[in-house]
């Protein structure tokens, strides 16, 4: 909807300001923030992370804790001022006229109660209803939000559900009440982009139905362009621009407005480009655009591939009775097979579940594959044995979704870098301490920073440090793991056009696992779409995106958000549907995938339906 000035809003907050107390000073965080949100309308908040946008809304509801955080300004819903209420006045309001959904559904969900008893608990607690009448109406809430086979989820656990399903169950519980405003704080960022727009299709109808007031909290503008009314730009806290969202992306006045429009990668941007193209650097502070440059040409496909893989598979066991005895095996990875040349991209696309990750692992043996052949710069990676198995690591390096994860935050990010040098025994510690210098400074980092600790970065700056890591054992590949997946847009594109630059200087081949397809179009040479652990299409990135073949790989692509708010009342009709079990009984063993060619290299494999014909 558009915005009337004749509607009171449902939200109006005035002068908000947060402050956290932090060694005994108080810290502002939010400062002076104003905004409304009318009946039926979406104001979306974006910024990136530290932005102050996700505090506003746990300001909003006052989630934060009163020792330790200050709130100034007034917050009136429908006219009543929720800063003057007491705590026991609040939780009449919170998940009764205000409701909430949360990034990661998994903690916001009781694992050890049913989904069906966590809804009506919402029921009895504000509305009274008897046992038998919080069952019905849970039921029907669930099949509002699309839950297949409602009446018979009612007694299953969160675990049972799938993340976008999961994520669906807390709509449900947030609708319980029909509260007059939801808040969505990222609630698609942790999901797969077919699933993400299931969710927002699915807010959208809602919405309509119930005439709720939304106010939706994210970074991705893809997502902004397609579903609010209105947008609040945040930077440092400080809200430096609102407007209505076609205004704001056509005519954004703020630097770090356009700044952050220009970041976003745009799915179709590559027509016509051969190449890989580096992501435009932007100036968040000026708005000022440099455009990104094309990688020089570094594969050379007459030489031996650095990768070869054949008919890859991996599964795990699953056990069960009594004495523990295997019942079935999750087929993780069917048939696999590619080849990587020295200084290519390949980027391995799908939802989570569909077996990518688990590939990257078993080419570097972090998981033993069950059968196929792997051949890595000249080693039979699958005959491999210990010191070995060390060895051919010098080759092949992995770069996690987390860094902070796969840091020691006991140790600097000096020792870290130089750690995989000197288990190897590649040179001395004077040796190790140059290279590390050498390293920070080539991923964008001062060498002075190497006797800090992990936690003293930021997401980007510890992805930089771990692709350094990373690069300490001359790689020949570099397998990215969902590696900017977690990271600002800004951020993102920062450490893509690094890791392009370096393929460019020293050649190395990525394996770029992503399920996010417009980083892809921009990264890769050529792409694998994979969907219950088989490569259904595999090709050239210009033939992937520009003549999709498999209707999953037709799927994905239009299930990705555009930074047009032109689209805001479309709705994709994406089929609700989870990915189906990769379980399979004892002994069970597929047929062999078959692969028709649609253009030179451009492959798609045949259903059973088309090899029968």
């Amino acid at each position: 909807m558009q915005e009337n000035p004749s509607f009171e809003p449902v939200l109006s907050v005035e002068g908000l300001s947060t402050a956290f107390k932090v060694d005994g000073e108080w810290r502002q965080v939010v400062r002076d923030v104003s905004f409304t949100v009318l009946p039926g309308e979406t104001v979306a908040i974006v910024g990136e992370s530290g932005s102050g946008k996700s505090v506003t809304s746990l300001s909003i509801l006052r989630l934060l804790a009163a020792e330790s955080s200050r709130i100034e300004g007034r917050v009136l819903l429908n006219g009543r001022d929720l800063t003057a209420l007491s705590e026991k006045e609040m939780q009449g309001v919170r998940g009764n006229d205000i409701a909430m959904i949360f990034q990661e559904p998994m903690t916001s969900l009781n694992p050890i109660f049913t989904i069906g008893r966590q809804i009506s608990e919402v029921l009895t607690r504000h509305k009274g209803f008897s046992k038998a009448e919080a069952r019905a109406e849970t039921v029907r809430l669930l099949e509002k939000v699309r839950i297949p086979n409602a009446a018979t989820r009612f007694d299953e656990y969160p675990h049972q559900f799938s993340g976008g399903m999961r994520q669906r169950v807390m709509i449900a519980m947030a609708l319980a009440s029909r509260p007059k405003l939801l808040i969505a704080d990222e609630p698609t960022t942790a999901l797969d982009v077919t699933i993400q727009g299931q969710i927002l299709d699915l807010i959208k109808e809602l919405q309509a139905e119930e005439g709720m007031a939304v106010l939706f909290i994210t970074h991705d503008m893809g997502v902004v362009a397609e579903i609010a009314d209105r947008t609040v730009v945040m930077l440092r806290g400080d809200l430096v621009e609102q407007g209505p969202t076609a205004e704001i992306f056509a005519n954004g006045r703020h630097a770090y407005t356009r700044a952050l429009l220009a970041s976003v990668p745009k799915l179709g941007s590559m027509e016509g480009e051969a190449l890989p193209l580096r992501f435009p650097v932007v100036d968040m502070e000026s708005g000022v655009v440099a455009p990104g440059q094309a990688l020089s040409d570094t594969v050379d496909k007459s030489m031996t591939p650095i990768l070869t893989v054949k008919n890859l598979v991996t599964r795990f066991s699953i056990r069960g009775g009594l004495f523990g005895s295997k019942t079935g095996a999750v087929h993780a990875v069917e048939g696999v097979s590619f080849d990587l040349y020295k200084g290519e991209t390949l980027s391995l696309v799908g939802e989570s579940g569909c077996g990518k990750s688990t590939t990257g692992r078993s080419i570097a043996r972090l998981v033993e594959p069950d059968g196929g052949e792997i051949e890595l710069d000249g080693y039979n990676v699958r005959q491999l044995t210990g010191p070995d198995i060390r060895a051919m690591r010098k080759s092949v390096q992995m770069v996690f979704q987390d860094p902070y994860s796969s840091l020691n935050p006991r140790m600097t990010v000096g020792q870290a870098i130089a750690e995989p040098y000197l288990k190897h025994k590649l040179g001395s510690k004077a040796d190790a301490r140059e290279m590390t210098a050498n390293l920070l400074a080539r991923v964008g980092l001062s060498p002075t920073m190497m006797n800090r600790y992990p936690h003293e970065f930021s997401g980007g700056q510890r992805q930089r440090i771990a692709i350094a890591r990373a690069l300490s054992l001359d790689p020949k590949v570099i397998i990215a793991d969902e590696s900017v997946s977690a990271l600002d847009v800004s951020i993102k594109a920062q450490v893509c056009n690094l890791l392009m630059d370096l393929q460019e200087e020293f050649k190395i081949a990525f394996l770029f696992i992503s399920h996010d397809m417009a980083v892809v179009e921009r990264v890769s040479h050529r792409v694998a779409v994979m969907y219950l652990g088989e490569i259904v299409e595999i090709g050239p990135r210009a033939a992937i995106f520009g003549n999709p073949q498999h209707d999953y790989t037709k799927k994905l692509i239009a299930a990705v958000p555009v930074p047009d708010p032109a689209r805001r009342l479309i709705k994709r009709n994406t089929p609700i549907d989870e990915l189906k079990s990769p379980v399979r009984p004892l002994g069970y063993e597929p047929a062999k995938a078959e692969y028709r060619e649609v253009t030179a290299g451009h492959f798609v494999k045949l259903d059973r339906q088309v090899r029968a014909a």
